[in-house]
């Protein structure tokens, strides 16, 4: 598939999307949301493809929303449509049945940041830098950064990133939880191919449940979630991978997993 504001490929069942916007610091307009859309639905139903990596260049993954496009929104109503579409684009992320991702070399800022935020995993290059600066241009964020931000974070971390709108560097990210790893620039896609690798060596639809488990179960009060992990669990005995994940065991062998 050809794409105006991304590339997109599939190597060894991982796939890949690189933000290509770069006379435009792979800001995020209408045509780069929908792309990401449509790719995320193709990804979705390739059953072949057991995880995602989403990144952007050497120097930048994505600095935010395009200003220029969204300062010509004249009304709530024109605003509400541009930013809903971004939103069922983070959600397809967010809810895709495989591990996603984010590869982070440089800003990642507003919508940027928000779409690193929407990927199950974030590695950061040590020229990372994430921040919600919406704040100072008059307005706050709109991609669920008021949202994941806080859960990911905490409350008082959160509160004190959007209320400054002020970057933070990789390593803060690192520390604070908002990133899983930090890189060099050289080894954060050899770093994130490996992780992707070994989700794809995992019992695909056993991940589909774990995910399903964790995303559903976050916004649950503590014994509906414990239910719904139990339904999940109970689900995964009539699959083969469950079969063949406990002879594997109890025989000392490797497992041969097919995503069944």
């Amino acid at each position: 598939m050809n794409f105006e504001t991304i590339l997109f490929e599939t190597v060894n069942n991982i796939a890949f999307i690189r933000l290509n916007r770069p006379d435009r610091l792979n800001a995020l307009n209408q045509k780069m949301i929908n792309e990401i859309g449509q790719v995320m639905d193709v990804i979705a139903a390739d059953e072949s493809i057991g995880a995602v990596i989403i990144t952007g260049n050497e120097r930048l993954f994505g600095a935010g929303a395009d200003i220029k496009e969204i300062k010509g929104l004249n009304s709530p109503v024109a605003v509400h449509a541009f930013f809903r579409t971004s939103e069922v684009m983070f959600s397809k992320i967010e809810n895709l049945n495989k591990p996603t991702i984010a590869a982070v070399c440089g800003p990642a800022l507003g919508g940027g940041c928000e779409l690193s935020l929407a990927c199950d995993i974030r590695i950061a290059a040590e020229n990372a830098l994430f921040g919600q600066p919406e704040i100072k241009i008059g307005v706050i964020p709109a991609g669920g950064g008021t949202q994941r931000l806080p859960r990911l974070v905490g409350i008082g971390r959160a509160k004190e990133l959007l209320y400054s709108g002020d970057p933070i560097d990789a390593v803060e990210a690192f520390r604070i939880g908002l990133v899983n790893k930090v890189t060099s620039v050289e080894q954060l896609l050899p770093e994130a191919k490996k992780l992707a690798q070994k989700f794809v060596e995992r019992p695909a639809f056993a991940l589909k449940m774990l995910k399903s488990a964790i995303n559903q179960g976050i916004n649950m009060d503590l014994r509906s979630a414990l239910s719904y992990e139990m339904r999940c669990f109970e689900i995964l005995f009539s699959t083969e991978d469950q079969k063949e994940g406990m002879s594997a065991f109890v025989e000392k062998r490797q497992a041969a997993f097919k995503g069944k």
